[in-house]
């Protein structure tokens, strides 16, 4: 019984019961007997209940075995200290924590909640020591300051160990602590003044930003993942995307509840004996369309004629004529389709199976530790190649010994996981590409089978004219062609990033966005004194605003449809804002209400009509994204609410039976008692607290009378669980807690100040903390950022940084050793630029002196100033020198330093002719102008200020989206509290009249200042105001309820959400610019040495160079970016070719071949996401199959070549021998008295034979040797001289040169043909057999023997 559920929940039920019961309570008055009320009586019988079940758990399993768990003995100790409590004379004492602690039983009724327990709080050892750690700082510091200041007088923070505690505390919440650190100022005097005020805010610094950041960083180690559980977490979250694209959303799925209903037509124009029945129509629709596309196709192909050759109707007619042609051609037209058909099939099977082969394989190798880091992940990505087919897996033979056995069973291993974890990639991409087919066979079956599914309101056809020309103007935008049509290289516009922002978006949306802006600046002059029901000026953009929105919403909707299409406009959240706007706004000007109540339905449609800002949230996508990645995973921000909220409930509960009704005191100082606090009593008036009044003798001060009222203080109170769980969250945002501490310390007794402590610690210090870390981790988790591993996290933060990095544009060093080479040199020695940023230091140290005209001082001062002035026109002018006008202008720094150095002459000018305030004023900025630009002269203040910069471009979105978040709160409190009278902290400076004093009031709460106060100013209810029953805008009553959700919702978006999100992404910069070297990919210095390089090859400075350059940076190289020629030349064709396949050979800019470095340089196993992962992968194969193609196919031209080579010098050597025995034989029968006039027939027929060698040789261009003729030389090196890309090739031995005069060629023909052997052999049959075959020989064994070794250099022909 005690393990079932039924049980379980039963005692959960009870505990909840319970915990309803003691939020009930409340002050019932003095008189009433609380010993003996019902809430006493329910808390027995609770208590009762619970002592049972520990008792039966103990019966069940035994003392030892109950005690075993640490839940039970958290029970037990309920049990014991709530028995306590019921005696009454224990009851309402401090036992009263027992009994508001069975509220932490709850956490086990959400399992989700229950593991996010115990993922923060579990594994407490960090936690418990920063905890004990925190505790100890302040013992200690307690008594420092106890011994410091316990015997100053008039001091009274210091005097006891209990009172420095408290200081101490009050000083590490960042609460009223300037108050104790001047109150301890005053007391000591001005001699020990300084020293006081540095231990103070030495200690304020560490508390606030050390202190309380280990609890942030200690939390969010705790909520971190380990690494296999990231790359689980990964693959599953990739699953679930790939589950949730194949379901269609419920608005479409609805049509499958309904009968199929597919389109029918009738064929009436068809001839036949029989009824033809009608046919789907999307089946003839494919007729249709095949003959459209076929046609399309034709006039595509048809001849180009120029338009100034022939008119239109001759142009016509040869169309008619062509198309007659082809449509007699069909059947022929039908074979070729089938045929293209085929091959399509083909090439995606081939395609998929080179993907599997890329996807196959994975191992991590050891290459040598001299290699630089391209090389090493080369090694490593060629020993995985190997592993591909497991060639090396299956290489265990029984000779090999131990040690090589063992690492071969390790290869195994490593073989057969990375097959395994190969298999989980491709299931998961199969398994994406099936849910998307399985999603687009869904929609296409719905829309072929249901006719009214696609449509617009049920109305408007697939393909109507209508439709299609709202698709087109809803989706039209600018779209700047950053691609070469030709080339398809990738061009460098000078305005790029202005034509990123006007393609952010579409035409459409860009004219709503200016309306909604011109709408909310309509909106900000509206006030409860001049409202826009009585403005006639103003109530124009509110017209203006319901028409183009009333526009806009008819095209999106007759476009993609209002919620039963694909696209509709009601497929998220943003659309249903939408259409509530325009409700809303629609509502409002056909109502126009000219008396609006106070709490009245259309104050309410005033305060909706404030969301009208919101638009700008839906119509752009970056806005979409910050919503989406911070509200997509609100379940652990909702986790740790609940904790809040049952950390206030306990608190509270405890507050109310020990507080109730005690906190309450006469405001007349001089009664004590309740029942004396009755009649009037003069109160004296004050204008300040300083000002002290001469008054005359008899003379009284200023005052009035007032009636005694025995009241509760005016800002809190815990006659009930309302008051003081809204007590407790003005607490836990660290605003009036010192007053709460006070009032209870004063009231009630010191003792019970331990409980606002011990709130605060465990509320702010860990609940807030806690809030912070959960909203940053959420944050990164739905950015993708969280799940991430280390090295992938490192790759991230490559990217970014490597986005942020610019060429030096630096001029190079003037050839010669002149006087610009020397001015180089000193002006780039780093002497020179330490002593340029002491002297920028030095000048603003001149501004530690207030600049005032008739103060003596300043004139030597700004004499220093000139002087300085004079020394940084000389250091410009000096780097103009060195570096030329133009080099000195290619850099912003130099740039900037000529701006600041040319006002600093300006001013010189002007001082000199003026000497007046406006320009000692002038001179001051220039100074601090001159002080920014030394961040740029030291690596850290350099990524420091990167780091503010990056941050805030990261942010800007989100600090655009607070600033609407704002504006629509502005709004809504100038109608609810527009006209509300002025109190504590509402006054002529600080309140919302208007929209303009409303967001500077705002601003104010952001920064948490006294936000509790304006918030109890605004809950003013009569009779401490005048109400109107009629208008809004003639009361000067607050709103209690509407200022409750106003002030506390606004501050938890904004102060718990928003600013946290601020500093996630400031954590995210700082990581990125201030990690060490081990944990960068590429260090600073190889960035460095990157830009250098390019430096020297792009003598332009335009960032681009051509890809041809890129083999020369990369020769350049040293160090961890460094290629070695000697070992990795395939590395460097591997390179050199990718920057050409992704540029098309045009230009490359710096970013592109540093990104191709970055990728080379890490292991992408490790380091890249799947997706990313997938496209560098097939990019690489691909890569790796043309470069290898193109290197045969070089090698075998070379080889060829070598082998013509050959053949012609040993043609010619036979040719000589021929003709020298021809003339021997000639003198032998010829007498030398004889003249021969006739020509030799062998020289004919070898003529003969020379002209039929080119039909022959164009025949045999194979790996069989061919002994080719000139022309065939000529024609290989025509093809040759072609401008193509070469890569180089294998290269064979080099042959001896051919003889240069001229011989005779003979083909080698195979296969029944005359071979050179039987050509040869009509003048030596045996000489020349053995020589030819000898050749044939070698050169075949040549071609089985040859090795990738001897390619030499001409891998690296350039």
């Amino acid at each position: 019984m005690m393990r079932s559920s039924v049980f379980h929940m039963f005692i959960l039920s009870m505990v909840t019961v319970d915990v309803i019961v003691a939020a009930s309570n409340y002050h019932k008055g003095e008189t009433f007997r609380r010993q003996y009320d019902e809430f006493y009586l329910a808390e027995v019988a609770f208590t009762v209940l619970f002592d049972l079940e520990a008792l039966l758990k103990i019966w069940c399993l035994g003392f030892t075995g109950y005690i075993s768990s640490s839940l039970h003995k958290f029970e037990l100790l309920l049990v014991i200290g709530t028995t306590l409590h019921v005696y009454p004379d224990l009851y309402h004492s401090q036992f009263t924590y027992f009994q508001v602690l069975r509220v932490v039983r709850l956490i086990k009724i959400s399992p989700a909640l229950e593991d996010f327990v115990y993922k923060i709080f579990g594994p407490g050892k960090k936690l418990g020591s920063l905890v004990v750690f925190t505790a100890s700082l302040l013992i200690v510091m307690s008594a420092i300051s106890l011994q410091m200041f316990c015997f100053v007088e008039e001091l009274d923070r210091f005097t006891t160990f209990p009172r420095a505690f408290m200081s101490m505390f009050q000083i590490l919440t960042q609460e009223g602590w300037v108050d104790v650190m001047d109150q301890t100022l005053n007391a000591v005097g001005h001699m020990w003044a300084p020293v006081v005020a540095i231990y103070f805010i030495l200690y304020h610094l560490f508390a606030t930003l050390i202190l309380l950041s280990l609890f942030v960083a200690v939390i969010l180690d705790n909520l971190e993942l380990d690494e296999d559980l990231k790359k689980l977490k990964q693959l599953k979250q990739s699953e679930a995307n790939a589950d949730t694209k194949e379901k269609l959303p419920l608005r479409l799925r609805i049509f499958e509840k309904f009968p199929n209903r597919p389109q029918m037509v009738k064929i009436s124009k068809l001839p036949s004996d029989f009824t033809v029945p009608k046919i789907r129509e999307s089946f003839m629709k494919q007729f249709i369309d095949r003959q459209q596309q076929d046609t399309c196709c034709l006039l595509r192909s048809l001849p180009s004629t120029s338009s100034s050759s022939c008119d239109h109707s001759k142009r016509s007619a040869i169309e008619d004529k062509y198309i007659d042609q082809k449509l007699r051609k069909s059947v022929f037209s039908i074979r070729a389709r089938n045929l293209l058909e085929k091959e399509t099939a083909v090439t995606k099977i081939l395609r998929a199976c080179t993907r599997q082969r890329m996807l196959s394989g994975s191992f991590e190798g050891q290459p040598a530790k001299e290699r630089s880091i391209l090389s090493v992940q080369h090694h490593i990505r060629q020993e995985r190649r190997s592993l591909r087919h497991g060639s090396n897996s299956q290489r265990i033979s029984r000779g090999k010994s131990l040690e090589t056995l063992t690492q071969d069973h390790s290869n195994t291993v490593r073989y057969r996981n990375a097959q395994r974890e190969d298999s989980e990639i491709k299931m998961i991409q199969e398994k994406k590409e099936q849910a998307e087919m399985k999603r687009k066979v869904q929609e296409e079956e719905l829309r072929e089978n249901h006719p009214y599914f696609d449509k617009p309101l049920f109305i408007v056809g697939r393909e109507h004219r209508f439709r299609n020309f709202c698709r087109v103007v809803v989706r039209a935008r600018f779209n700047a062609s950053k691609t070469d049509p030709v080339t398809g290289a990738v061009k460098n516009t000078k305005y790029h990033q202005l034509y990123d922002l006007l393609g952010l978006v579409t035409y459409l949306d860009w004219v709503m966005i200016i309306v909604t802006v011109c709408s909310c600046i309509s909106m900000m002059f509206e006030s409860p004194f001049r409202r826009v029901m009585h403005a006639p000026t103003l109530q124009i953009a509110e017209y203006v605003f319901v028409i183009f929105m009333s526009i806009e919403l008819n095209l999106k909707i007759m476009a993609d449809g209002l919620f039963f299409t694909p696209t509709a406009v009601i497929r998220d959240f943003g659309g249903v804002m939408d259409i509530f706007i325009y409700l809303v706004s629609l509502i409002f000007l056909c109502w126009m209400p000219q008396n609006v109540p106070a709490e009245s339905g259309a104050q309410l449609l005033l305060v909706l009509r404030c969301l009208r800002p919101l638009r700008i949230f839906k119509l752009v996508p970056q806005m979409r994204k910050v919503v989406r990645e911070l509200f997509s995973g609100f379940k652990e921000i909702f986790l740790v609410s609940i904790l809040l909220l049952t950390l206030m409930l306990v608190f509270a509960s405890f507050g109310v039976q020990l507080f109730a009704g005690k906190l309450a005191k006469c405001n007349d100082p001089n009664i004590i008692r309740r029942e004396d606090c009755n009649g009037i009593f003069r109160i004296n008036v004050s204008v300040s607290k300083n000002l002290n009044l001469k008054l005359r003798p008899g003379e009284k001060k200023p005052g009035f009378w007032v009636p005694r009222v025995w009241a509760n203080p005016r800002n809190f109170n815990f006659d009930n669980v309302g008051n003081a769980m809204l007590a407790l969250f003005e607490v836990l945002s660290l605003k009036g807690w010192v007053e709460v501490r006070d009032v209870i310390i004063h009231r009630v007794g010191p003792m019970h100040g331990i409980y606002i402590h011990v709130f605060v610690f465990l509320g702010c210090m860990i609940g807030l903390t806690l809030f912070v870390g959960v909203v940053i981790a959420n944050f990164n988790e739905n950015k993708g950022t969280a799940l991430l591993t280390v090295d992938q996290r490192r790759w991230e933060d490559l990217k970014s940084r490597l986005k942020i990095a610019q060429p030096l544009h630096l001029p190079p060093r003037p050839d010669n050793d002149g006087f610009r080479a020397k001015m180089y040199d000193i002006t780039q020695h780093p002497f020179f630029k330490r002593t340029i940023a002491l002297l920028v230091l030095a000048q603003s140290v001149l501004l530690s002196v207030k600049w005032d005209v008739e103060d003596p001082v300043t004139v030597p001062l700004a004499t220093m100033s000139v002087v300085f002035t004079f020394i940084f026109v000389l250091e410009v002018t000096m780097k103009i020198i060195a570096m030329s006008p133009a080099g000195f202008w290619q850099s912003r720094r130099n740039r900037y330093d000529l701006l600041v150095t040319s006002l600093g002459v300006v001013w010189v000018v002007l001082h000199f002719a003026l000497l007046n305030a406006y320009t000692y004023m002038m001179g001051a900025c220039v100074i601090v102008f001159r002080f920014f630009s030394i961040c740029g002269k030291h690596v850290t203040l350099k990524m420091l200020l990167l780091t503010v910069v990056v941050s805030m471009y990261k942010s800007f979105f989100i600090i655009v989206g607070m600033f609407l978040l704002l504006l629509c709160y502005a709004f809504a409190g100038v109608v609810l509290f527009g006209t509300v009278k002025y109190g504590e902290n509402i006054n002529r400076h600080a309140n919302f009249s208007s929209a303009g004093k409303a967001i500077t009031v705002l601003f104010r709460i952001v920064t948490g200042e006294d936000w509790n106060k304006i918030m109890h100013d605004c809950m003013v209810q009569p009779p401490f105001c005048t109400p109107d029953e009629f208008t809004y805008w003639a009361t000067d009553c607050g709103n209690y309820a509407g200022a409750l959700m106003y002030f506390c919702s606004f501050y938890v978006i904004i102060a718990y959400i928003m600013l946290n999100l601020l500093v996630a992404i400031i954590v995210e910069n700082f990581s990125l610019f201030y990690s060490t070297e081990e944990d960068q990919l590429l260090s600073y210095n190889d960035l460095r040495h990157f830009q250098i390089i390019w430096n020297m090859v792009d003598d332009k400075r335009e960032g681009v160079i051509p890809t041809f350059r890129v083999k020369f940076l990369l020769r350049l190289l040293r160090g961890r970016l460094e290629v070695d020629l000697d070992k990795d030349k395939l590395l460097f064709k591997h390179m050199c070719y990718e920057m050409e396949r992704l540029h098309n050979g045009g230009d490359v800019t710096f970013h592109d071949v540093l990104s191709m470095l970055s990728y080379r340089s890490v292991d992408i196993r490790k380091s890249l996401q799947l997706e990313e992962l997938l496209a560098r992968e097939q990019l690489e194969y691909t890569i790796e199959e043309e470069v290898a193609k193109q290197t045969i196919r070089m090698w075998l031209k070379k080889c060829l070549k070598r082998i013509r080579a050959k053949q012609q010098q040993s043609c010619s050597i036979i040719h000589s021998l021929r003709e020298s025995q021809q003339q021997e034989l000639s003198r032998f029968l010829n007498p030398p008295s004889i003249e021969t006039t006739q020509p030799s027939e062998d020289l004919k027929a070898n003529s003969q034979d020379n002209n039929m060698q080119p039909e022959t040789s164009s025949r045999q261009r194979l790996l069989s040797p061919t002994l080719s003729d000139r022309g065939a030389s000529r024609q290989d090196a025509a093809e040759a001289g072609k401008p193509q890309r070469k890569f180089g090739q294998w290269r064979l031995p080099s042959a001896p040169k051919p003889i240069s005069h001229s011989v005779s060629s003979v083909n080698l023909r195979f296969g029944g043909r005359t071979t050179m052997k039987s050509v040869v052999c009509k003048m030596n049959p045996m000489t020349d057999t053995a020589s030819c075959g000898s050749e044939v020989k070698k050169w075949w064994t040549r071609q089985l023997t040859v090795e990738s070794d001897e390619s030499g250099d001409d891998l690296l022909d350039i």
